[in-house]
């Protein structure tokens, strides 16, 4: 994972992985952490799901491997998660029925956001799928100086006394 740039305005947060069922759950712990140090708790929920939803997709379908990238970049107002991958077909919404066990993920992603899309990557080099959430950040917490209280009265010093020992 790379730090986070300083300025608060936009923050940015990469990884590298294989797309790999123990992998999404290990991202899933990343992101939540990242996003409670960005202290934007009220969207680890959807960016968590989001994140779980495009890397199943990945280890799906991608061809030729299973190599992707997560990027999470937070703005002042926004929050945009991208995962890359070097397949270039390109993900589509499709209609399911209420029975079907598979091909809800896009649809979840949709719903859950307030924007998804994808981009080719140049020189068919994979893809992006990206999704944003709207986010009002958490106030920083308030920290009130501490203030030592004088001592009323002088502090009683313990009465030295001598112990012997003996070991046998």
């Amino acid at each position: 994972m790379q730090a986070d740039q300083t300025d608060p305005a936009e923050r940015e947060c990469a990884l590298e992985l294989d797309a790999d069922p123990y992998r999404i759950q290990q991202i899933r712990r990343i992101v939540s952490a990242q996003l409670r140090y960005w202290r934007l708790d009220p969207l680890i929920e959807a960016a968590s799901l989001g994140i779980s939803e495009l890397l199943a997709n990945v280890h799906r379908h991608a061809k030729p491997d299973k190599h992707c990238s997560v990027r999470m970049t937070a703005a002042t107002d926004c929050l945009t998660v991208a995962v890359a991958d070097n397949d270039p077909r390109l993900p589509h919404l499709r209609p399911t029925e209420p029975l079907d066990t598979a091909g809800r993920g896009l649809a979840m992603v949709e719903a859950m956001s307030d924007s998804w899309g994808t981009d080719l990557l140049p020189e068919d080099g994979g893809k992006i799928v990206w999704f944003v959430l709207r986010s009002t950040p958490l106030p920083a917490p308030t920290v009130l100086p501490l203030r030592a209280a004088a001592p009323k009265t002088k502090p009683v010093q313990p009465e030295r006394i001598a112990v012997a020992a003996s070991v046998a």
